[in-house]
């Protein structure tokens, strides 16, 4: 054998991703595991070897396939195993997936597209692990002009300065809003602090023609619309 002759993985490993991309064709990702849609996505990294053992010490380091894909480039660095290739494959599918999000919400009114409203605000801070608060600044048909991060805290609070939010929608020509933040702990039923900070920028909104629409929680394990609970 020359030994410029390219190397390839096993015949075994061969099958193995054979049998994995046919059953993701054939049956789609309902059809595979958590760590199996995983391995798939890191053969980009690994053109040839097992890439099993990597993507279920993936799983079992962060908890979930959302908790992988959401992880940080150091967080992902401290797992044994994983280097610039495997990163990088995960934030290509973490990007993809903030990207089409960002499709099925553009150039649409919010609120009659709800459910891919939701969907969007799940992508983008569900799996934060501290605090966010987020403001989806609308025009007068409630098209999305301007989504911003407003605030980072800790893992239970995150500030919104009122004033703050307020003067970005004036320059932005926003005549609506929806704010949203998540909790980390997963549970979204809102806290008190939640219900007031949102009645005090409703308040402050009315009089400069800047409209509340609504104020999720997103958390984990659902998420919770101010507004559908009658809190605001």
């Amino acid at each position: 054998m020359s030994l410029n002759e390219p190397i390839s993985p096993p015949p075994d490993a061969l099958g193995h991703r054979q049998r994995l991309r046919a059953r993701l064709i054939d049956g789609g990702p309902d059809a595979m595991a958590d760590y199996e849609v995983l391995e798939v996505m890191l053969f980009a990294a690994r053109p040839r070897g097992d890439t099993k053992p990597l993507a279920k010490s993936l799983i079992r380091h962060f908890g979930t396939l959302g908790d992988v894909l959401s992880a940080s480039v150091d967080e992902l660095r401290v797992v044994d195993g994983v280097g610039e290739a495997a990163i990088a494959a995960i934030a290509v599918v973490r990007e993809a997936a903030r990207r089409l999000a960002a499709t099925q919400i553009a150039d649409k009114p919010l609120l009659s597209s709800f459910d891919s409203l939701l969907e969007y605000c799940r992508i983008h801070i569900s799996h934060a692990k501290i605090e966010e608060f987020h403001v989806l600044f609308l025009d007068t048909k409630n098209r999305l002009l301007k989504h911003e991060r407003q605030g980072v805290g800790t893992v239970d609070q995150a500030p919104v300065y009122v004033r703050e939010v307020l003067r970005r929608a004036l320059e932005l020509g926003a005549s609506n809003m929806i704010m949203l933040h998540n909790h980390p702990s997963g549970d979204p039923t809102p806290s008190r602090a939640d219900i007031e900070i949102t009645n005090r920028v409703i308040e402050a909104g009315q009089p400069l023609g800047v409209k509340v629409h609504d104020h999720l929680v997103i958390g984990k394990s659902g998420h919770v619309s101010l507004k559908s609970r009658g809190l605001i």
